[in-house]
């Protein structure tokens, strides 16, 4: 493998500028002045070195990136929301693996290294979506790492046969299972709750449920999840993605709530909406939490470009953050956070770790944040991905 010596770098949390030796896909040294004889150099000039992004909640076999431009015309509300992206996927042949493989290699330019992408697995489609996100993320070839959940879009109670599809993805080696709002969507958040847990223990899978659902009935159903959890020993394998309900419980309930998450070590996700999780109270708290571009540019929504940078901005903005300490606190999130959920190992940058690394133009990350300039250099596995923007 070739070796790599990524010099004059800001490393995030380090002072001063430094160099680093990459060996066999690993940082095998930080400090300044390092030299490889043989090594492939790069000078980044100063340029701000984080850890890869990590996407902990995208949609990527929904989207319509590169293909048509599509006016969303569905009704208001989740409902009908997800009838008209059942309806009408068929007429744009999505989920197509073009549209996927233009998608990636845009997250891929912007730095991302590790995405955990939901899939709609249900009668329409069955297991195709899973198939689909499988060959796109091949086309890439090592250049990002796309983990798979079998997410029941239309439900699963009201959409009969999904909970047999979802098992025969999980026999197909996807890693998670999820859920969608058991009680507002479902209708029965017992039973559905009890299915996604159950088939989670058979395949060892880990958890991660869609809960938009806010009020009480949010609150009930963080309530029973963190029950199922604590009962069945499975602390450290669920994810809650977007749990708006937090958002909307008084002090003392969200306080209970945010205790029993560290406890349980229940992680969620932030696709950046105007409802943005207290992400302070979490930290101190020791809960973690990823942030995702959900789905971009599809029968959903018009909006996004599959760039991290740019979501954790967003995601800065509406929770009011313009501190560097909160802003980076965002960008933590935006990887190490993220690298928690799925539970990536040897993540980081010290010595020792994976060299999954971004450059990015800026004097410091708040800066890089904020002006999101194009990659100056994106390295997954100690391999130059991308570079200025344009693959590699």
């Amino acid at each position: 493998m070739t070796h790599l010596l990524l010099k004059d770098a800001r490393l995030w949390g380090r002072e001063g500028r430094t160099d680093l030796r990459i060996e066999d896909g690993r940082i095998a040294a930080v400090g300044e002045g390092l030299e490889t004889e043989g090594a492939q150099v790069e000078d980044l000039e100063g340029a701000v070195v984080i850890p890869g992004l990590v996407d902990s909640h995208a949609h990527v076999d929904k989207t319509l990136w590169g293909g048509p431009w599509v006016p969303r015309t569905a009704g208001p509300g989740l409902a009908a929301a997800i009838a008209y992206g059942a309806e009408r996927r068929a007429e744009f042949g999505v989920p197509n693996p073009d549209f996927i493989t233009a998608l990636l290699t845009n997250m891929v330019v912007s730095g991302t290294t590790h995405a955990r992408s939901h899939v709609d697995v249900d009668p329409g489609i069955g297991i195709g979506a899973v198939h689909a996100v499988r060959e796109a993320a091949a086309r890439l070839d090592g250049r990002i790492e796309v983990e798979l959940v079998a997410f029941p879009q239309t439900g699963i109670l009201v959409s009969p046969g999904t909970a047999d599809l979802m098992e025969e993805a999980l026999k197909a080696g996807v890693k998670s299972v999820g859920g969608i709002d058991p009680a507002g969507f479902d209708g029965d958040a017992e039973t559905h709750l009890d299915l996604v847990f159950a088939l989670a223990e058979k395949y060892g899978a880990e958890i991660d449920i869609h809960l938009h659902d806010g009020g009480d009935l949010g609150i009930s159903e963080f309530d029973l999840i963190i029950e199922r959890t604590r009962a069945l020993g499975y602390a450290g394998k669920v994810t809650i993605s977007h749990a708006f309900a937090l958002c909307d419980a008084d002090d003392a309930t969200r306080a209970r709530l945010i205790a029993d998450l560290a406890e349980l070590r229940i992680g969620l996700t932030s696709v950046a909406p105007r409802q943005i999780l207290p992400l302070r109270e979490l930290d101190a708290a020791g809960v973690t939490m990823g942030i995702g571009n959900d789905g971009v540019r599809d029968l959903w929504s018009p909006y996004g470009t599959g760039d991290m940078l740019q979501r954790t901005q967003w995601f800065a903005r509406n929770a009011g953050f313009s501190k560097d300490a909160d802003i980076e606190l965002a960008l933590e999130a935006a990887t190490f956070g993220g690298a928690r959920l799925l539970g990536l190992e040897g993540y980081g940058l010290a010595a020792g770790d994976n060299a999954d690394l971004v450059a990015l133009v800026g004097r410091n990350p708040s800066e890089a944040v904020l002006e999101h300039h194009k990659r100056k250099l994106v390295v997954k596995n100690g391999r130059v991905v991308a570079r200025d923007g344009a693959l590699v």
